[in-house]
């Protein structure tokens, strides 16, 4: 869900680097609790809020099982340590447990759970769930003061207790697989629950090719259509059905006609994914079994219904929760300690790639409201509400990257929407010299294309754009309009935060260091050294690392030398003293010349004898390989759709950027320092951006002619 944020005073903004040394949590003690359904990425969250607690000098406290473990108290609230968080970041679910608690909806019920947060001088809370956890955390925070004066009247706490945790201070993550918060882009475990739908669908259509059937998927989503209209969009199903968008009267004989036309042109299988709270215009239920009934009356086809349940909840984190939810655990962090008695109750949102601060009961106002606009059946304003993220010649050349094909198959299909005659080059630039050209019908799509209109007047290429802007000068045909996409698992292309194939590549690595890991489980003081792809740019090392829990990245954006070198060696040797006795070392192929994955395994080696052996690993073509992420083809699907329709609209004025193979900025380099953090090394973090608290605002919607 994205919402412009407005920040409240423009004094509240500082033009000089800020760093969080000066912020302190000694004699702070922070509570870390999850609470309603689980999500995957939630335990990444609460590894940060530990760690990043414990860093800044705060003690931090697990409250197991939700608000009943708060109700409860006693050994449900514990201390945790460095080393209790360690090999969290892998696991789905919440390891901290989670319960829905109706003792808590009473104000006994909070009583109880104020006296026991009193009594181990816990005012600093950081909840992570859906917005009715949130909303229950703030009626807690406005009530605290009237809870201490009565448990001082009951004689449980005295007036000294009360004046030393007078206030309360709340900060929210919302983890909700389901993506229905507003506020933010993405919630944490979103993604992860993307993932397992993909890979159900991607398994599925094998069998449905085989015997040439329908099936229909029923996703999670009582009240928000996002999984399944972005996984419908990244696995290109035939018919999806959510509950903001219901279809209009007669949409079944549509949607059979669909299927027929779709069969009649050769596809062997049918795919409809249905949100599981879909609805129609009249506000009653489509269910997956009536949707398989009207298929097989109306055209007779062998039909399957598929529950996905909660499956879309288990399974291992993927790459970008465990960076979002790391991301936000230490802003929550940061908001805790700066936090005042006229603070709000906050929640720690992503916009953009951005973390921001948000009033909590802003954004769960604006939750509410999709939902009273869809009990009023105004649905396009349910729709506005959700935000932006619920909704020629191609030639691919260059190393390959996930989430091509993806972006290949839209660009085809809204070139041949748009009234465009589509045509496929073979084998790239060498194919196009060759004049191995296809023509494409709508339903294939080649992996390299050229797309081709009277002669080649429009152009659609990736990487070589410099090269024929350049040639110009001696070749009118390419003086055309041109349109990069970026697709490279390096993510080194200037003018975007991401290319195409980078969530994709970013996943292979981290689920190989999860196995490497998980392989020294029964081995003590073992250290793994991992050399990752990327060309010169450190993207894949350095956010791998952090979604991975690596003690170390070495990249050629930050020169280091055998000091460095010796530095880590210390490091790990003083880890290896501790319960946590593994080590994982992440290498950027081209991070320095001399000090080579062969030489750093020797050094470590040499260095750490008696200590902890080592082991190395070259990941190699492997990261490049593989089924494209749920991300890679909805953003390929995205931008090759908007790319196209650029390129249709014969934009007068359009602007190029030259090709390095680094950008001069790269917004994934102020992650690094939070790698450093939660390996517990010291380090600075700049803070600039943090500690604004921002408003959200609605999304107006454009007047057009």
């Amino acid at each position: 869900m994205t919402y412009y944020p407005c920040v409240c005073s423009s004094s509240s903004m500082s033009f000089l680097p800020k760093f969080f040394e000066n912020l302190s949590g000694a004699g702070k003690s922070i509570g870390v609790l999850t609470s309603g359904g689980d999500a995957q990425g939630m335990n990444a969250a609460v590894r940060a809020v530990v760690r990043m607690g414990i860093y800044v000098g705060a003690k931090v406290y697990f409250v197991h099982e939700g608000y009943q473990g708060m109700v409860d108290g006693g050994d449900n609230i514990e201390e945790a340590s460095w080393e209790s968080v360690s090999s969290m970041l892998q696991v789905g679910g919440t390891v901290i447990g989670s319960a829905r608690c109706k003792e808590f909806r009473s104000h006994e019920g909070r009583r109880k759970a104020a006296h026991h947060l009193v009594q181990r001088d816990i005012t600093n809370l950081c909840v992570i769930g859906g917005d009715g956890s949130l909303t229950g955390a703030n009626l807690f925070r406005e009530e605290w003061s009237g809870l201490l004066e009565e448990l001082v009247q009951q004689g449980l706490i005295d007036e000294e207790a009360a004046q030393n945790n007078s206030e309360l201070h709340i900060v929210g993550m919302v983890g909700s697989i389901d993506n229905d918060f507003c506020g933010t882009d993405m919630t944490i475990g979103t993604d992860s629950a993307l993932h397992r739908i993909i890979e159900v669908v991607d398994a599925i259509m094998t069998t449905a090719q085989s015997h040439q059937r329908t099936f229909v998927l029923e996703v999670m989503g009582r009240h928000c259509g996002y999984l399944a209209l972005v996984s419908a969009l990244a696995c290109g199903a035939d018919w999806v059905l959510i509950p903001e968008m219901p279809p209009e009267d007669g949409w079944e004989e549509q949607m059979c006609q669909k299927l027929s036309e779709n069969r009649a042109d050769k596809k062997r299988l049918n795919i409809i994914i249905v949100a599981e709270g879909a609805i129609d215009s009249h506000n009653k239920p489509i269910t997956t079994d009536h949707i398989k009934e009207l298929v097989v009356s109306c055209l007779g086809f062998d039909t399957r219904v598929t529950i996905l349940g909660h499956v879309q909840r288990g399974g291992t984190p993927s790459a970008f929760d465990r960076i979002l939810a790391s991301r936000m655990g230490v802003e929550a962090v940061l908001a805790l300690l700066e936090a005042s008695a006229s603070t709000p109750a906050c929640v720690v949102s992503l916009c953009g790639n951005q973390a921001v601060r948000l009033p909590l009961m802003e954004c769960v106002q604006m939750t509410q409201d999709v939902q009273k606009a869809m009990d009023e059946k105004n649905f396009e304003e349910a729709v506005r509400l959700r935000g932006s993220s619920f909704n020629v010649a191609v030639l691919n050349v260059g190393a390959p990257a996930a989430g091509m094909n993806a972006a290949v198959r839209s660009a085809v299909r809204v070139g041949i929407t748009e009234g465009h005659k589509m045509f496929a080059v073979n084998d790239g630039f060498e194919g196009f010299y060759k004049g191995q050209v296809l023509g494409l019908r709508h339903m294939i799509v080649v992996i390299s294309l050229w797309y081709h209109c009277h002669m080649i007047n429009r152009l659609f290429a990736f990487e070589c754009l410099l090269q024929l802007y350049e040639a110009r000068t001696s070749h009118e045909d390419f003086c055309i309009p041109m349109c990069v996409l970026p697709a490279t698992i390096s993510n080194n292309v200037p003018g975007t935060d991401l290319s195409i194939g980078a969530d994709t590549s970013l996943n292979a690595i981290v689920e190989t260091c999860d196995r490497i890991k998980q392989s020294a489980s029964g081995t003590k003081r073992r250290v793994f050294i991992i050399e990752t792809m990327g060309g010169y740019c450190g993207y894949l090392a350095s956010v791998g690392g952090l979604a991975a829990g690596a003690d170390a990245v070495y990249i050629y954006e930050e020169p280091f030398d055998i000091r460095d070198l010796q530095s880590n060696v210390e490091h790990l040797t003083e880890k290896m003293k501790t319960g946590i006795q593994r080590g994982l070392v992440l290498r950027n192929e081209n991070s320095n010349e001399n000090f080579t994955t062969d030489f750093i395994y020797q050094l470590y080696s040499e260095e750490g004898k008696g200590v902890f052996d080592c082991r190395k690993n070259v990941l190699g073509h492997m990261q490049q390989g593989g089924a494209p992420s749920p991300f890679d083809r909805n953003f390929g699907t995205k931008i090759a759709a908007k790319a196209i329709q650029w390129i249709s609209r014969k934009l007068k004025e359009w602007g190029l950027f030259s090709f390095h193979r680094i950008p001069k900025e790269q917004w994934w380099l102020k992650l690094r320092p939070l790698m450093k953090i939660l390996a517990k090394y010291k380090t600075s973090y700049d803070v600039s951006d943090s500690g604004q608290l921002e408003h959200v605002t609605r999304v107006r919607p454009k007047k057009v002619d």
